[in-house]
């Protein structure tokens, strides 16, 4: 059966959605967020992060609460803390299935 669209989060897009679960952030902040919070094992290119940023709007992930300049900030919606909590509730099935396998 195919999946549904983001139905799985990319890395990056956990990430994403993770900077966002501590209040609203510009893109900015969110690139400075996953990196500081992954202790730099995701950096997240500016095409990269706009991207994200662009299909978590069109997938009602995130709204955009203010525009000043260039810079855009943007909060999570209930769909998106969702998505995060889907996403985080798998993440720890795999590690629980792979501690609990024999070396």
């Amino acid at each position: 059966m195919p999946k549904k669209p983001l139905e799985l989060l990319t890395e990056s897009m956990f990430y994403v959605l993770m900077a966002l679960t501590d209040g609203p952030k510009c893109g900015i902040d969110i690139g400075a967020f996953a990196e500081q919070r992954s202790r730099g094992a995701v950096r997240l290119g500016p095409a990269t992060l706009y991207t994200i940023l662009g299909k978590f709007e069109q997938e009602n992930f995130i709204a955009e609460t203010e525009v000043e300049g260039r810079r855009r900030t943007y909060r999570i919606t209930q769909t998106g803390r969702r998505a995060y909590e889907n996403e985080l509730a798998r993440l720890r099935r795999c590690l629980a299935d792979a501690e609990g396998r024999e070396p």
